[in-house]
C-alpha cells in the first residue's frame, strides 16, 4: 500500500499547481488559519469558571465584551497553545457512570452531567495589512462541535448550532486594517446531536478568505455535465454578488482545464450589472469532445474555473475539481455509472479514528478510503451527518461513491439552512451520487408529518441540485407509509427479509440497503467474554435488529433491481458498544477495527467484492493447552474449491459456495494449517502456523515521505515477530515510542474495544499495548525538512527503528481543492 498511496498523493499535488498559479493572479485568497490558537476549558454551569460569561452584560451594546475572553484585551497567556484540528474529548479520561447517553458516546465525560468538560474557548490573533482595506473578509469554519458562538474584536458574528455543517461569517465591518484582530469561539458541547462518539471543539479546518466586493457568492458555483456518446456538455452556473456601496458591473467567464493545466474549453464572457446587494446567476456551457470520464477505476478530475473580471482585472475566481460522469438509478437494473451497471458495495462510517478522535489530519481521510478500496468497497455513507470536505476530496481522488447525508429530517429554518449549505457545498463533488435526507426518524417516519417534512426537503434538494435524487434510511420492512410514500429511492436499514416483498409490491421504486449486516466481532478473539466485553471474530453474532453478512449480501448480489447496500460499519468507532456496556468503550460493528486493522469478516467481503485471489484462514493457530480440542476453522475465498491440510495431512476438499465461506472442524495440534485453492485451473495457497514467543518489534509506516508543513501525517503500524520472522497474533506487550526529528505523535490506538489506555499523552511519554499482536501510532510532521527516526521498545523484545523523510513542497502531498 505504501508505494501506491505515495504515488497517488504526489500525483494529486502535481495536478493542483495550475490552480495555485491562478490564485496568485486573482484577488481571492483562501488562507488556512489552523495554527497558533489558544484554548481553555470553560464551564457550562459556573459563570465564574466560564470566564464571567453569562454574567457580563455583553449583548447590551455592539462590540461590548466586558471582562471576558471575547474582549481583545483579555489576557490568554496562561491558556494552552495548540493547532487545529482539535478534539478535547479524546483527551479526557474514561468515566464509568450508569447513563445511556454517556455509554453511547464512549464513556467520555462530556455533556450535561459534566459541565466542567463541556465548554471550550478558542482565541486566535489575525494580522491584516492596509492592502486588505477595500476587500471583503470572511472566516469559514468547516466544522465545530457544537453550538459555536463566534466574535471578532468583541463584535458578535453569530451562532452555528450544527456540530457538522460548516459556516462562513463576513468580518469586513469589524476588522482593524494594518493591525491585530482577535477571533474568539465559544464551543458548547453540553447537548449532543448523535448517539455515538462526537467529540468536541474546532475539529475541522478554519479559513480566512479575502475577495473583491463584486464576487462569487458562498456556494455560488454549480457544475454539472450532460454526456451523449463522445460529447460532454459542461454546465456552469455562477452566482455573482455585489457588496459594493453602489451599482457594479463586470464580466463573468468560465473555462475548463485538464489536470495538467491545459485549457480544454471556455465559455463566452457575460456582462453583468448589479444593484447594491444584488445577486444574479450566470449560466454558461462548455463542450468537451472525447472527455475522460470520472469512474471508480479512473477517477479523473478536470478543473472548472468561474471568473469575475472588470476589463483585464480579475476580481474573483473559484476553481473546482470536477469529474465528468453520468449516474443513472433504474428501478429494474439498479445503479449505473457512465452506462455501466454496478452493485453498491458500501459501508457506513462515523468520522472518528483511533488516537485522534474526530480531529483527523487530512491524510487520514485518504488512508481510510484507500483501506476500504483495497477491501472492495466502492461506496461510503457519511453516517449520520455532513462529512468534512477533505473526506469528499479523498473519495473524488481515489474513486469512491458517497451517500451524502444531512444530520436531521426537519424543515425548520435552522435545519433547512443546514441542508441548503450542505447541498451547495457538496453538489460539485463527482463522488456524491445520492443525497440522504434522514435516518431512522421513528417519531415521524410513518406519519403525515414525516411525509410533509420529506416533501419540503425533497423540493429544496431538487431546487439546488436537480442532477441527483434522494433516499431516506428507514428501519422498516414492507411498510409504505409516510416518508416511504414520497422518497424517490427506498432505503432499508436492516429488515433485509422485507426487501423482496417490498419490491414486489412497489416495483417502480428503486431500493437500496442503507444499513445492512451489523455482525459484531472483536479482532483476534474467538469466544464470548462478557467480562472484558469481547465477541468472536467470525460472522456468527449480531444484534436482534440486524443480520449476518451472509444473510444480506446474497440478496443484494442476486437481484438486479436492488442497488446494493452499505454495511454497518466499515470501521469500529467510539461509543455504541453493542452488545455490552462498560468496560467496552467502542463498537464491535466494524469490518475493520478503529485502527483500520482487518477482522476476519473483511475477507468475506473482499472475496465477493473484488477479483483478487482471496484465500484466508482463521483463526490463528496458537492454541497452547488446547491440544486435541476441536477448533472451528473458517476459510474465506472466491476460489472454485479449497483443500485444507494440517501438518501435511489432508482434511478434505470442499467446493466454495458463491457468496459464502467454508468450515472444517479440526482437532488442534501445533504446526501448520495450509489451504490450497483452485480457481479457473490455477492453484494458490495460504498457511497459518503456530508461532514461537514474541521476539522483535516491527514498525510499518504507511508512507516514508511526508510533507514538512506542520499538518501532514502518516500511520505507523506495529506488530511483533517470533525468532523465525512470523507475526505473533497473541502478543499483548506494552510498546513505548520515541522520536528524533521535527515531528510529533498525535495519537495511539490498538483496536481493543475495552482498552482504557489514553489515546493522547504528554510529549515523550507515548506508549500503547498491543492487542492481539497489533497497535498503531499516528505521526504528524513538523515544518523542518529532514529525517525523523521513529523508535519502539518493549521489555524483553528487540527494539525497532524506522525513518520518515520530511520534504518541503509547494503543497501538501495529499493535494487541495
Amino acid at each position: 500500500m505504501t508505494k501506491g498511496c505515495t504515488k497517488i498523493y504526489f500525483f494529486i499535488f502535481l495536478l493542483t499547481i495550475s490552480s495555485e498559479l491562478l490564485a496568485q493572479r486573482s484577488s481571492r485568497e483562501r488562507i488556512n488559519i489552523d495554527t497558533d490558537w489558544r484554548f481553555a476549558l470553560g464551564h457550562a454551569a459556573d459563570p465564574v469558571q466560564d470566564f464571567n460569561f453569562k454574567v457580563a452584560n455583553i449583548f447590551s451594546k455592539t462590540g461590548k465584551a466586558e471582562d471576558t475572553p471575547i474582549s481583545p484585551k483579555f489576557n490568554d497567556s496562561t491558556w494552552r497553545q495548540l493547532d487545529l484540528p482539535h478534539d478535547w474529548v479524546v483527551e479526557l479520561p474514561f468515566e464509568n457512570v450508569d447513563n445511556f447517553d454517556l455509554m453511547a458516546h464512549g464513556y467520555r465525560p462530556v455533556g450535561g452531567l459534566f459541565p466542567e468538560n463541556s465548554v471550550g474557548w478558542y482565541r486566535r490573533n489575525i494580522e491584516l495589512t492596509k492592502a486588505d482595506s477595500g476587500r471583503r473578509l470572511a472566516v469559514t469554519f468547516d466544522g465545530v462541535f457544537r453550538d459555536a458562538m463566534v466574535w471578532i474584536n468583541g463584535f458578535y458574528l453569530g451562532n452555528n448550532e450544527s456540530g457538522y455543517m460548516g459556516v462562513t461569517y463576513d468580518i469586513t465591518d469589524y476588522v482593524n486594517f494594518d493591525g491585530n484582530n482577535t477571533l474568539v469561539v465559544r464551543v458548547d458541547a453540553t447537548q449532543a446531536e448523535g448517539w455515538f462518539y462526537e467529540g468536541a471543539g474546532i475539529y475541522r479546518h478554519v479559513w480566512l478568505q479575502k475577495y473583491d466586493n463584486l464576487h462569487i457568492a458562498e456556494g455560488g458555483q454549480f457544475v454539472y455535465a450532460e454526456v451523449k456518446e463522445n460529447v460532454a456538455k459542461i454546465f456552469i452556473e455562477t452566482t455573482v454578488e455585489n457588496q459594493t456601496l453602489g451599482n457594479a458591473s463586470g464580466q463573468v467567464s468560465a473555462f475548463i482545464t485538464d489536470r495538467d493545466g491545459k485549457k480544454m474549453g471556455s465559455a463566452k464572457s457575460v456582462e453583468v450589472t448589479l444593484a447594491l446587494n444584488g445577486q444574479t446567476t450566470v449560466k454558461q456551457e462548455i463542450v468537451l469532445t472525447d472527455p475522460r470520464l470520472w469512474s471508480l477505476e479512473d477517477p479523473y478530475l478536470y478543473r472548472v474555473t468561474s471568473q469575475v473580471s472588470n476589463g483585464s482585472t480579475i476580481l474573483d475566481h473559484l476553481t473546482t475539481r470536477f469529474g465528468v460522469r453520468t449516474i443513472l438509478i433504474d428501478d429494474k437494473k439498479g445503479l449505473s455509472i457512465n452506462g455501466k451497471f454496478i452493485k453498491v458495495q458500501g459501508v457506513n462510517c462515523h468520522q472518528d479514528h483511533a488516537g485522534v478522535g474526530s480531529a483527523l489530519p487530512d491524510y487520514l481521510q485518504y488512508y481510510r478510503i484507500q483501506l476500504l478500496k483495497e477491501m472492495g468497497v466502492n461506496a461510503y455513507r457519511a453516517s449520520h451527518n455532513p462529512p468534512t470536505p477533505e473526506l469528499l476530496e479523498a473519495c473524488d481522488s481515489l474513486g469512491m461513491l458517497v451517500l451524502d447525508e444531512t444530520r436531521l429530517l426537519n424543515s425548520s429554518p435552522e435545519h433547512m439552512d443546514q441542508f441548503e449549505r450542505l447541498i451547495k457545498r457538496d453538489r460539485n463533488y463527482p463522488s456524491v451520487f445520492l443525497w440522504c435526507i434522514g435516518n431512522e426518524e421513528g417519531y415521524v417516519q410513518t406519519t403525515s408529518v414525516g411525509k410533509r417534512l420529506a416533501l419540503t426537503m425533497l423540493a429544496k434538494q431538487r431546487e439546488l441540485d436537480p442532477t441527483r435524487t434522494s433516499t431516506y434510511a428507514a428501519d422498516l420492512a414492507n411498510v409504505f407509509k409516510g416518508i416511504n410514500e414520497v422518497i424517490p429511492v427506498r432505503g432499508f436499514n436492516y429488515r433485509e427479509k422485507g426487501m423482496v416483498p417490498y419490491h414486489n409490491d412497489h416495483p417502480t421504486q428503486p431500493v437500496i440497503g442503507t444499513e445492512m449486516g451489523s455482525t459484531v466481532t472483536t479482532r483476534g478473539i474467538y469466544e464470548v467474554d462478557s467480562v472484558k466485553g469481547y465477541v468472536p471474530d467470525q460472522d456468527i453474532t449480531h444484534p436482534w435488529w440486524a443480520s449476518l453478512a451472509e444473510d444480506w449480501w446474497p440478496i443484494a448480489a442476486d437481484n438486479d433491481w436492488l442497488l446494493g447496500g452499505f454495511v454497518w460499519t466499515g470501521f469500529d468507532y467510539r461509543g455504541e458498544p453493542t452488545p455490552f456496556q462498560w468496560p467496552n468503550i467502542n463498537s464491535h460493528f466494524g469490518i475493520m477495527d478503529v485502527c483500520g486493522f482487518p477482522k476476519n469478516i473483511y475477507y468475506y467481503y473482499q472475496s465477493w467484492w473484488t477479483d483478487k485471489d482471496v484465500l484466508h484462514i482463521s483463526p490463528h493457530w496458537n492454541w497452547a493447552g488446547k491440544e486435541g480440542e476441536i477448533i472451528d476453522v473458517w476459510v474465506n475465498s472466491n476460489a472454485d474449491e479449497v483443500e485444507l491440510f494440517l501438518n501435511g495431512k489432508t482434511l478434505g476438499k470442499k467446493v466454495m459456495p458463491r457468496n459464502s465461506h467454508l468450515q472444517w472442524q479440526v482437532a488442534y495440534e501445533p504446526g501448520s494449517l495450509k489451504a490450497i485453492a483452485t480457481k479457473n485451473g490455477r492453484t494458490y495457497e495460504a498457511v497459518m502456523e503456530t508461532t514461537g514467543e514474541a521476539h522483535q518489534i516491527v514498525l510499518t509506516p504507511d508512507r516514508n515521505i511526508v510533507t514538512a508543513d506542520g499538518k501532514d501525517a502518516t500511520v505507523v503500524n506495529v506488530t511483533v515477530l517470533d525468532n523465525r520472522g512470523r507475526e505473533v497474533p497473541t502478543a499483548n506487550h506494552l510498546v513505548a515510542f520515541s522520536l528524533e526529528g521535527d515531528a510529533s505523535i498525535i495519537g495511539v490506538g490498538n483496536g481493543d474495544p475495552s482498552s482504557h489506555e489514553p489515546d493522547k499523552m504528554d510529549v515523550g511519554d507515548y506508549r500503547r499495548s498491543l492487542f492481539n499482536g497489533k497497535c498503531q501510532m499516528i505521526l504528524q510532521a513538523g515544518n523542518d525538512p529532514g529525517k525523523v527516526m521513529v523508535n519502539a521498545t518493549s521489555a524483553g523484545l528487540k527494539s525497532a527503528t524506522v525513518s520518515i523523510q520530511l520534504v518541503k513542497t509547494n503543497n501538501n502531498l495529499l493535494g487541495k481543492r
